[in-house]
């Protein structure tokens, strides 16, 4: 076994894997997995910039994740930095700060780099069970992008797009510096249309429709799990390999839409980082079931952080 400790940082969230990895059985033994919401992105689709404040609260998680990685052993470290650290200008400041706190560089990967560690990540525990047909399409909605992965045990075709919770609900849910509450029928025509146009372009390279099981990673797709459970606090055991309908996602959906802050936020699951913009999250989640025809989502935990933590077994 070998202890490896991942990191991926995206546009809304930064988060931390320790493990325990045998390449040979295929075995992973997680020891401490957390979340921390930075919304490194904020702003970054309107200024092309990552904004001062992101970064003090990126850099304030880095120092936390750097005591456990310390604490628990790692010998090897992999930081993935992902969508707002692409599309900055000033992206050499957060590459200079992680390497100071963590001592090792931040891979910008590229969108294809991105949906090859969700595609293993998400679908390595599935082989082998009947009940879940291939080929799989995975679909990881994060804050600023969505990666599609079409494979059976290998990624056959990727593809991502600039479409996620953040980037909608700054780019058409906002009015005057604050997020509508709750948002008028233009706005989220204007999100569809957004969602639509880029799920055009993931069909130009990845066969969506072909997918015989839908998996949704990420925190829009594990909350929407999370309500249409009514769990009463956010439980990721019963999270993980959930299944949701499309007629659930639709109702959750269009109940979020309609709600204002404070009800979002009275939600039991709900993250107070993903207040704002779980509506556009959800949103996109439900869009992409009706393009593919999915009858449901296979909702899993595990994602990009045990892609990169394969890697580096």
């Amino acid at each position: 076994m070998t202890r490896v400790a991942a990191v991926d940082c995206g546009t809304n969230s930064i988060r931390l894997l320790v493990a325990d990895v045998h390449p040979d059985t295929g075995e992973l033994v997680e020891l401490d997995r957390r979340m921390t919401i930075v919304r490194l992105g904020q702003g970054v689709d309107r200024t092309g910039r990552l904004a001062p404040e992101a970064l003090e609260r990126t850099f304030a998680a880095c120092h936390e994740y750097a005591s456990v990685i310390e604490e628990h052993g790692a010998e090897r470290v992999r930081f993935v930095a992902t969508s707002a650290s692409r599309d900055a200008e000033n992206r050499d400041d957060f590459v200079r700060g992680v390497v100071d706190i963590l001592g090792v560089e931040p891979e910008v990967v590229t969108g294809d780099q991105e949906a090859e560690f969700s595609f293993t990540g998400a679908t390595r525990e599935l082989t082998g069970r009947a009940d879940l047909k291939r080929p799989y399409l995975v679909v990881d909605i994060g804050g600023g992008s969505t990666e599609f992965v079409v494979g059976e045990e290998h990624v056959r075709a990727a593809r991502s797009v600039d479409v996620g919770c953040v980037r909608m609900t700054e780019r058409h849910l906002v009015k005057d510096g604050v997020v509508s509450d709750p948002p008028s029928a233009a706005q989220i025509a204007a999100v569809r249309a957004d969602i639509e146009a880029a799920l055009d372009l993931a069909e130009e390279s990845v066969p969506l429709r072909e997918a015989r099981t839908l998996v949704g990673l990420a925190g829009s797709v594990t909350t929407v799990s999370a309500i249409a459970q009514d769990l009463p606090e956010y439980d990721s055991a019963r999270i993980h390999h959930s299944r949701v309908t499309r007629d659930r996602v639709r109702e959750i959906t269009d109940r979020l839409l309609r709600s204002t802050h404070a009800e979002r936020a009275a939600v039991p699951s709900m993250h107070p980082g993903r207040v704002d913009v779980i509506a556009a999250g959800a949103l996109v989640l439900l869009a992409i079931m009706e393009r593919v025809g999915a009858e449901e989502v296979v909702v899993s935990e595990h994602d990009i952080l045990d892609g990169i933590a394969w890697s580096l077994a």
